[in-house]
């Protein structure tokens, strides 16, 4: 979750980018082009706001930008969180069950050469071009996994780790209480690797493991997930890691994990459901 504060007017906007990228792709609506937000977006907003001389670096679309003002008011009218991610679910068309890990409000901070800074300014206004010395999640010492959250960790067929950031999107999930534990409980998790060859397809994360002394491989996410995976699916550019993973304990499927069309991502998904 990210909350953009709106300098001088008391007001604060929530974002949850990973939930709104999950619904606008499943609704068929994601700018496949940018990666993110949604297609047929159009930026007036922002360009009124540039030109009254306001900060506009944290780009937000017409289209997205009703997202996060509905969920700002639902919040503030006393919904939670999963109430409004299945709201906004539904409105777009999605069927499946979208859950946030948590309806409390969490905050990752990044220690930086130059200073602490927030996610989305780490991220976005200074496009992670900057030396990370710690990573810190606010927020834990209250925040609670949602008993949704939880029931559907215990009772799904299975469980995937998708090849997200390590550190910057699972990491927070896990560091709530219970979380680790209910997988562990499980002992059957399944992860897919978010680096291929070494690096990150986009984003941050063989940088960021490196900075922070991790292997940046999925030896080294292994390693820094501990026994929370059984199985590892990952990239044919990395088949000869896969002794490794096996010697430490995991089953390893090897297929292709970039999916650049649909025959790749078939692929993946079959090997994810083997």
């Amino acid at each position: 979750m990210i909350t953009v504060l709106a300098g001088g007017v008391g007001a604060a906007l929530t974002i949850c980018p990973d939930l709104d990228t999950v619904t606008y792709t499943l609704a068929g609506m994601n700018d496949e082009a940018r990666g993110w937000g949604l297609t047929d977006e159009t930026w007036r907003v922002m360009g009124e706001l540039e030109a009254l001389g306001g900060e506009a670096w944290f780009r937000l679309g017409d289209r997205d930008l009703a997202t996060h003002l509905y969920r700002t008011q639902r919040l503030g009218e006393g919904a939670t969180k999963s109430e409004v991610t299945a709201e906004i679910a539904r409105r777009r068309g999605v069927v499946s069950t979208l859950l946030p890990a948590s309806d409390d409000p969490v905050a990752t901070v990044l220690d930086t050469l130059e200073g602490p800074m927030d996610f989305q300014e780490y991220f976005v206004r200074r496009r992670h071009d900057v030396t990370v010395t710690a990573v810190t999640v606010t927020g834990l010492a209250t925040a609670r996994p949602s008993a949704a959250a939880l029931r559907a960790i215990e009772g799904a067929e299975r469980v995937v780790i998708a090849p997200s950031n390590p550190l910057l999107s699972i990491d927070p999930i896990l560091a709530l209480a219970g979380v680790r534990e209910a997988l562990l409980a499980r002992g059957d998790v399944l992860a897919v690797s978010p680096l291929v060859g070494g690096a990150a397809l986009k984003g941050p994360a063989d940088r960021l493991m490196r900075d922070l002394g991790l292997e940046p491989t999925v030896a080294g996410v292994a390693a820094h997930y501990g026994g929370l995976v059984r199985t590892w699916v990952i990239d044919e550019l990395d088949a000869g890691l896969a002794a490794r993973l096996e010697a430490a304990g995991h089953e390893v499927r090897v297929t292709t994990t970039v999916m650049d069309d649909p025959a790749r991502a078939r692929a993946l998904a079959e090997a994810v459901l083997a």
